[in-house]
């Protein structure tokens, strides 16, 4: 597997972990966090969070050293008469997840971990897709590529 597939799958996986509804998070995602994207319409399962990678770029630096800057989107889809609110506070706990997992294991095998998981930015369809929400996180990952 890719450094880029296995990063996005580590996260999924950390979703799963920790999105069960128990304190400090209020969702249970009822382990609906995917490594792929699937766009609103092919969504069968409530809340579910779906997560892809996309551009990156590379720093380098001396002596064979270099960072890799990978974007991910997530894409996070919930339904129902509140789902605003729902979406809200999904959205909230994903970035929980994240900021207490800034380092994460993405290859158990060699010990490859990120150096860094930022939130860029945080939007959503503003309830114009109800009884739908829908909202995307987009991340900055860095990693040792060298």
């Amino acid at each position: 597997m890719t450094r880029r597939t296995s990063i996005v799958t580590a996260l999924a996986q950390k979703l799963n972990e920790s999105l069960t509804g128990d304190p400090p998070y209020a969702t249970n995602i009822y382990n609906n966090a995917y490594p792929h994207l699937k766009f609103w319409d092919e969504v069968q399962d409530f809340p579910s969070v779906y997560m892809t990678p996309g551009s990156e770029t590379r720093e380098y630096h001396p002596g064979g050293f270099a960072w890799g800057y990978l974007g991910v989107s997530i894409k996070v889809y919930c339904r129902g008469e509140d789902s605003q609110q729902n979406l809200e506070v999904l959205l909230e706990d994903v970035e929980r997840c994240i900021t207490a997992n800034r380092t994460l294991v993405y290859d158990a095998d060699t010990g490859a971990d990120t150096t860094e998981i930022l939130v860029v930015s945080i939007v959503t369809d503003e309830g114009v897709l109800a009884p739908y929400a829908i909202g995307e996180i987009n991340l900055q990952v860095r990693y040792d590529i060298m």
